[in-house]
């Protein structure tokens, strides 16, 4: 017999998880496909989004149509950190007879060297991988070869470029994902129990339908870039989807009431501190690097926190932005976030004086600070 186990987050489960699972199926010939929800996958610090039951659900609706396929709560049941090699070496104990497969997509292959006990998983499972959007993994088999002594395998089948956490954005912020990318029986689901829904997002109530959008984009890139620094998903999202709640709110709203501006504070950078009184003390955020993000999302400030420097920049450089040297610096934010921030600064800092607007202390400050991790200088 013919067995595989195919792990995720699944969070949410999309097409492109169970497009994946078909072509496995089809083309190893697998007698099962074992789909298992992690309890928290070891490269993701704040676990999943949604609860493991929910998660179960969703899959148990998404690969209804597979009679190969079944959903398993082994690793839910396990907690803790859901480290592969205990997988595999319970996959083997179970299956000590049949040909056993372990199924992960090219950017899990990627890292598959620093996984936990690499060896361990390859003695108990051969590794069949799948590339994804315009991925590239043909040149890993020799590099696999010389560190393992063995190979992984190659489904024909490439699938499409979805991510989980950008349709937890869109469905966060009230949005259709950009393409059709899961099930509508899952998409029903996770209406029906409220998953991926934030009390937060009243606050978008006071925004208008252009800023929502614009909110909307600056969530996806600093969710996106997250991943990359460490930030909890939670953390980059309610960062974005606040930053500009306080836009359009006039200083007398009594929503307002108890709040003191800064002094000599400009009317386009005043916005960044009613926004974050309003996250703490109308919308409920007590995350202080959350509200400190939003306190200087404008004006950026000398020695920030991460979560900071994400936030200052997404605002700046999300897609619907089409200023002068915009796609340069874009590259560079993906690259090395001090230097794009150092960059982003000089440039803002230039732009004021040449158009003779306000100057912000705090602008000037943080262009300072940041000025020698600009690797253009």
């Amino acid at each position: 017999m013919k067995v595989a186990v195919f792990g995720g987050s699944f969070d949410p489960v999309h097409t492109e998880h169970v497009r994946f699972a078909k072509a496995a199926i089809e083309e190893l010939r697998l007698d099962r496909l074992i789909v298992m929800p992690s309890y928290r996958a070891p490269h993701k610090s704040a676990g999943a989004v949604a609860s493991g039951e929910d998660r179960l659900g969703m899959c148990r609706i998404a690969f209804s149509e597979l009679p190969a396929a079944e959903i398993s709560d082994y690793e839910l049941r396990a907690q803790g950190t859901s480290y592969s090699y205990l997988t595999c070496r319970r996959f083997r104990e179970k299956f000590p007879h049949d040909t056993r497969y372990f199924l992960v997509g090219a950017d899990m292959l990627e890292n598959f060297f620093s996984w936990r006990e690499p060896e361990d998983i390859l003695k108990n499972v051969t590794l069949v991988a799948c590339v994804r959007g315009k991925r590239e993994i043909s040149g890993m088999h020799a590099k696999f070869r010389e560190r393992f002594g063995t190979d992984f395998s190659e489904l024909h089948f490439c699938g499409g470029e979805v991510s989980s956490s950008d349709i937890r954005v869109a469905l966060a912020f009230g949005e259709e994902p950009k393409r059709p990318s899961l099930d509508p029986k899952v998409l029903c689901e996770i209406r029906e129990k409220g998953l991926y829904r934030y009390d937060a997002a009243q606050a978008l109530a006071l925004e208008t339908p252009e800023r929502r959008r614009h909110s909307y984009r600056v969530a996806l890139l600093a969710t996106q870039r997250a991943k990359t620094l460490g930030i909890p998903f939670d953390k980059a999202l309610l960062a974005a989807m606040l930053h500009d709640c306080g836009k359009y709110v006039p200083l007398s709203s009594p929503m307002l009431r108890g709040f003191l501006a800064p002094d000599g504070v400009p009317e386009p950078v005043m916005h960044q501190y009613v926004g974050a009184f309003l996250a703490e003390h109308v919308f409920g955020i007590g995350d202080r690097e959350i509200l400190s993000a939003i306190s200087y999302h404008t004006s950026g400030r000398a020695n920030m926190c991460t979560l900071e420097k994400l936030l200052y920049l997404a605002d700046l450089l999300e897609e619907g932005r089409t200023f002068q040297g915009v796609a340069a610096l874009r590259e560079l934010f993906w690259k090395d976030l001090d230097a794009c921030l150092a960059r982003s600064l000089k440039e803002q800092v230039e732009y004021l004086v040449t158009t003779g607007k306000p100057l912000y202390p705090l602008t000037l400050q943080a262009m300072q600070y940041y000025s020698d991790f600009d690797i253009a200088k």
